[in-house]
């Protein structure tokens, strides 16, 4: 574990002396014309995590994101097919180019996530930059009745930011790495005070968890036809917490896409869909093959 977050952080610094070094080249003549790359990747999602790309200006996607429920029981629920499933409906909109915002609504937990995505710089074809930047946040929303230890209404609250560093290394392969940061106003707590009365509730409530977890996400894209690729997904969780120490996500599947539809179907071990519950929540140990077949459908 140790070595995989060592690898996380060197790959970013790699990534931001890249950055350095790029713009220290950035003194191209005026007869060099920039040319931003086009379709580094198929869509806006690659299985769990946002991809670099923005669509063009005035688009709107709808997104249908579906998790079936583990595999583990082989038969007796269908590899999870007829298991309870989680759902996310999302949509966005480009108002401006380079900027989408959306929205999207979540089984689990009754999640309403609002949120935004912005390309900060694009890999260029010839001169310019050697790499896309692009960043995403959200902020979620738990709007069950009633759920933890919620207080107020602001406890329900979480937030999600990552900044995302992406490459298309050739014609078919592109890969992508991305430092992200959650954060939930209110966090799970155990409740110490065994005898009534004894201590205050501040003293007895103790977190089992840091508010905030930094978290390491790798993918790639790789197309081996004009319309089919083949897409994996690692998250490596960065953070130490005091207990429930989130475990890291596997997943890989194929991509089909057209110039209005991108369809995905994997397997992987994260179940929640929105990346602040996934990358503080998940316990589903990829070694003792603790995955559900997914799929991601986007309509633009």
């Amino acid at each position: 574990m140790k070595t995989l977050k060592k690898i996380s952080f060197y790959s970013l610094q790699l990534t931001l002396f890249y950055v350095l070094i790029a713009t220290s080249n950035l003194n191209a003549a005026d007869s060099v014309k920039v040319k931003p790359i086009k379709h580094m990747f198929a869509g806006s999602l690659i299985i769990d995590n946002q991809t670099c790309m923005v669509p063009n200006k005035s688009v709107f996607e709808f997104v249908i994101q579906h998790r079936f429920g583990l595999i583990n029981n082989g038969y007796k629920d269908f590899l999870g097919l007829y298991a309870p499933s989680n759902i996310r409906l999302g949509f966005s909109y480009v108002p401006i180019n380079n900027l989408a915002v959306g929205i999207g609504f979540t089984k689990e937990r009754m999640m309403w996530d609002v949120n935004a995505k912005y390309s900060i710089i694009k890999q260029s074809v010839t001169g310019g930059w050697p790499l896309s930047v692009t960043y995403y946040g959200n902020v979620g929303i738990d709007t069950r009745e009633k759920a933890g230890n919620f207080v107020n209404n602001i406890d329900r609250v979480s937030y999600f930011h990552q900044l995302m560093f992406a490459r298309k290394i050739t014609k078919k392969l592109s890969v992508q790495v991305a430092p992200s940061m959650s954060y939930y106003n209110n966090v799970p707590a155990y409740n110490y005070n065994l005898v009534a009365g004894n201590v205050s509730r501040e003293d007895s409530i103790q977190p089992t968890m840091n508010n905030a977890h930094i978290a390491m996400a790798f993918l790639g894209s790789y197309e081996f036809t004009d319309k089919m690729a083949v897409i994996v997904n690692y998250d490596q969780p960065m953070t130490t917490h005091f207990a429930n120490n989130p475990r890291p996500n596997v997943s890989f599947g194929i991509q089909m896409a057209t110039a209005t539809h991108t369809f995905q179907i994997f397997l992987g071990n994260y179940q929640y869909i929105v990346p602040q519950v996934n990358n503080f929540y998940n316990q589903n140990n990829f070694k003792t093959s603790r995955y559900c077949i997914g799929f991601n459908i986007t309509k633009r």
